[in-house]
């Protein structure tokens, strides 16, 4: 199988999966959406709330041949944007990009929940589990008292960061 991105209204990702949905029932390849969890504190109370992964993209797996043959459903279904790379050249996603939304996809989960982490004596992380486990390369900050860390994605030469929660469960011992 290979996976396909799609550029969908900023969140509107949902709805664009649901219609899609409901205007071809018969069309039985998998959308995927990856979402995260994250706590967002505001007058001193904490509420729980989920964002984009990838905020406007929804993935596709299906062969190129059920790609080509439906193209024409996805651009009438509201909110539609563009096939990435381009529309005239519909391209499967391959390396890095394949790498990285896999890694939302099948390890993380549909919602990329908190991950566990501990800091070592020189106060770097180090992830334990959890969605950040194995992007401990592309972490640019952590905020300790949000429990926060600001990871930096690269989608096909777009780069943008997101914050992915975690939880800190002690500190290592020195060695």
């Amino acid at each position: 199988m290979n996976y396909y991105a799609i550029q969908v209204k900023t969140r509107g990702e949902g709805k664009f999966m649901r219609l899609f949905r409901a205007l071809h029932p018969d069309i039985r390849f998998s959308l995927h959406f990856p979402q995260r969890r994250i706590d967002i504190r505001r007058k001193g109370v904490i509420l729980p709330s989920m964002a984009a992964v990838f905020p406007g993209y929804v993935f596709i797996e299906a062969e190129r041949e059920e790609i080509l043959a439906h193209q024409w459903d996805f651009r009438r279904t509201e909110g539609f944007y563009r096939f990435l790379k381009s529309n005239q050249d519909i391209s499967p996603l391959a390396d890095r990009d394949l790498e990285l939304v896999l890694h939302f996809i099948k390890k993380a989960g549909p919602v990329a929940g908190i991950s566990r982490v501990f800091f070592n004596q020189n106060a770097r992380i180090v992830v334990i589990d959890g969605p950040l486990m194995g992007l401990e390369g592309r972490i640019i900050k952590v905020d300790k008292r949000k429990k926060r860390a600001k990871v930096k994605l690269n989608l096909y030469d777009d780069s943008f960061a997101i914050d992915l929660a975690f939880e800190v469960i002690g500190a290592l011992d020195k060695q």
